[in-house]
C-alpha cells in the first residue's frame, strides 16, 4: 500500500513539474507575425548598472527575430531621462550625453536586422521659457542610422526646431499576411501642425487600403482614460542646489495636444488607424473605441519604468516587454508580456510572464 502511495505521489509530482516547465515565448500560430513593444527606457540608461538589462532585452529581440517573425520593434518614448544637462545630478549617474550614447548603442544592435520606431517622450526634450522644444534625438537617431528604417521610410515631418526628423515619421511595411501597414511615430504632445501633417498623410490615395498603427508617448492612462490635461514640461536652470539640477516652473507647451485631442483631431476621423501604442504613465492600460467609420481603434498603454524597485532607485523596469502577435486571419491580435531578464535563469523563469488579464489578452482588428 505504501509503495502504491509513493508511486502515486511520484506521478503527481511529475505531472506538476511538467506543468510548471518553462516555455520560451513562441507564436500561437506559425503563420503569425509580431511587433515587440519596448516601454520607457529612461530608468535603464540613467544608471550605469541598469544599462545591461536593456542590452539583454535588445539581444533577446535580436535572437528571436526569426522565431517570433518580428517585423517591427516599437519603443514608446522617454528614451533618456535627461536630454541636455551636462551633469548627472541626483537622478542617475550618467550625464545626458552618456544616456544618449547608451540608448543609441543598445538600440543599434537591431540595425540592419529589423526596422524600429523609437518615439520621443517629454524627457527627450529640453525647452525654453516659451515652451519651444529641442531634442538631441536627430543627433543619435538620424534617418539612416538603421538602414531598414531608411528603406521603409515613407514620410517624415519637421520637429519644433524646424529640422526634418524621425521624431515625426511614417514607416511602411507591405505584405504582412497580405496587408500593408503604416507605422506612424509622433513627437510627445504633438503640435497642431504635426497632427495636420499626419492627417494629410493618412488621407493620401496610396495609403487608403493600409492599416495604420500610431506610436506616441503620452496618450492613455493606467485607468484606461485618454490624457486630457494641458501639456507642460520643465526648463532646467543652469545651476545646482545640493547637487540637484534646478527646474523652472512647469511651462505649457504651445499648440500641443493631449490624448483626447489627438483622438479628436487625428484618430477618430481616420478610416484605417486601428492601434495606438503609448507609454509615459507607469502601468498598463487598454481600451477600444470606434472611429467615425465604425471601425475598432484599440489603444494601449505599456510603461514598466517603476517596476524593479521604483522610478528613482530601481533597476529600470525588470526587463519587461510585450509581444504583440498578429494572427493570419488579419483580425485577431494576442498580447503577451514577458521579461527576458527573468526568463534567462531557471531560478526566476516562473516569474517571466505577466499572465493577468491586463497583461495577457486578445483583441480584434476591424476588416
Amino acid at each position: 500500500m505504501k509503495k502504491n502511495i509513493s508511486l502515486l505521489l511520484l506521478l503527481l509530482s511529475a505531472v506538476f513539474f511538467a506543468q510548471e516547465k518553462f516555455q520560451a515565448p513562441k507564436l500561437d500560430n506559425e503563420k503569425s507575425w509580431s511587433i515587440i513593444l519596448i516601454p520607457d527606457t529612461q530608468n535603464y540608461v540613467k544608471w550605469n548598472q541598469n544599462q545591461p538589462i536593456l542590452d539583454l532585452m535588445e539581444r533577446w529581440i535580436e535572437d528571436n527575430i526569426s522565431t517570433l517573425n518580428i517585423k517591427m520593434v516599437c519603443q514608446v518614448g522617454d528614451l533618456v531621462e535627461h536630454n541636455n544637462i551636462l551633469n548627472q545630478g541626483y537622478d542617475g549617474d550618467q550625464s545626458a550625453d552618456d544616456q544618449w550614447k547608451a540608448i543609441q548603442s543598445i538600440m543599434g544592435r537591431l540595425n540592419g536586422k529589423v526596422p524600429y520606431v523609437a518615439a520621443t517622450g517629454n524627457h527627450d526634450f529640453s525647452i525654453n521659457n516659451e515652451g519651444r522644444r529641442f531634442s538631441r534625438y536627430n543627433e543619435f537617431f538620424p534617418s539612416n542610422f538603421n538602414n531598414l528604417n531608411q528603406k521603409h521610410l515613407a514620410q517624415n515631418f519637421f520637429n519644433d526646431a524646424g529640422a526634418p526628423s524621425m521624431e515625426n515619421s511614417v514607416l511602411e511595411l507591405k505584405g504582412l499576411n497580405g496587408l500593408d501597414y503604416l507605422f506612424v511615430s509622433l513627437e510627445f504632445a504633438p503640435r497642431d501642425k504635426t497632427l495636420e501633417w499626419a492627417k494629410k498623410v493618412l488621407e493620401m490615395p496610396q495609403y487608403k487600403n493600409h492599416r495604420s498603427i500610431l506610436i506616441t508617448h503620452a496618450f492613455l492612462s493606467e485607468k484606461d482614460k485618454r490624457t486630457d490635461k494641458e501639456n507642460s514640461w520643465f526648463m532646467y536652470e543652469p545651476f545646482l542646489v545640493n547637487n540637484v539640477p534646478q527646474k523652472s516652473k512647469s511651462i505649457v507647451l504651445p499648440q500641443s495636444n493631449n490624448g483626447e485631442q489627438i483622438w479628436e483631431k487625428l484618430i477618430q476621423p481616420s478610416q484605417n488607424m486601428q492601434l495606438v501604442l503609448s507609454g509615459h504613465i507607469s502601468g498598463e492600460g487598454f481600451r477600444t473605441d470606434t472611429n467615425s467609420f465604425g471601425k475598432n481603434v484599440n489603444q494601449m498603454l505599456f510603461d514598466m519604468q517603476s517596476e524593479g524597485g521604483g522610478h528613482r532607485d530601481g533597476n529600470g523596469g525588470d526587463g519587461w516587454l510585450r509581444i504583440i502577435e498578429f494572427y493570419p486571419d488579419n483580425k485577431t491580435v494576442k498580447v503577451k508580456t514577458y521579461s527576458p531578464l527573468f526568463g534567462i535563469s531557471p531560478t526566476t523563469q516562473k516569474n517571466a510572464y505577466k499572465s493577468d488579464p491586463r497583461n495577457e489578452f486578445t483583441f480584434k482588428l476591424s476588416e
